[in-house]
C-alpha cells in the first residue's frame, strides 16, 4: 500500500496541507494538527484556530531506501537514493509524520531540532501534491 490520496480527499485537505494551522481545545489547552472534529485529549467541539511555528524536534524516524518506497516515492529514490520518514513533534505538541531532507540519513537523530516547509511530496494522476518537509534547524 502506498501513500495514495485520491484526488478529491486531497482538495479538500489543502488548506491544512498548506499551513502549520492547528486547532487548540477552549476546554483543556490540547493543540490538534492536523484540525480535529474535537479535541483528542477531553473530546470537546470548542476549538479555535492556532498558527504553528512549525518547528519541533525528530521523536522518531526510518531510513527507507530503494525498494522499500511506496510507488508515489519512485522517482525519488532513484534520484536521491535512501531517504528519512520521522516523527516530528511540534514544539506545541503535537505530533506528524513527515519527510527530513537537506541532510545525509547516516546524521538524523532522535532530539534534533528541525524546521518544516511546504514543499512538493510527489506528483500522483497528473497533481502535484504537497505538505510538509523538515530540514535540520539552523539555530
Amino acid at each position: 500500500m502506498g501513500a495514495h490520496v485520491p484526488i478529491p480527499i486531497y482538495e479538500r485537505s489543502i488548506g491544512q496541507r498548506l499551513a502549520f494551522e492547528g486547532e487548540q481545545c477552549t476546554n483543556c489547552g490540547t493543540i490538534a494538527f492536523p484540525p480535529k472534529a474535537a479535541c483528542p485529549g477531553c473530546q470537546n467541539d470548542g476549538l479555535e484556530t492556532t498558527q504553528l511555528a512549525g518547528k519541533g524536534v525528530v521523536y522518531s524516524y526510518t531510513v527507507i531506501g530503494k525498494g522499500g518506497a511506496p510507488p508515489e516515492f519512485t522517482a525519488q529514490t532513484s534520484a536521491e537514493g535512501r531517504y528519512v520518514v520521522a516523527i516530528v513533534e511540534l514544539d506545541e505538541g503535537p505530533r506528524i509524520t513527515a519527510q527530513v531532507t537537506d541532510v545525509d540519513p547516516d546524521d538524523v537523530e532522535i532530539g534534533m531540532p528541525v524546521s518544516g516547509d511546504i514543499r512538493r511530496i510527489y506528483e500522483e494522476e497528473g497533481v502535484v501534491r504537497y505538505g510538509f518537509k523538515f530540514t535540520p534547524a539552523s539555530d
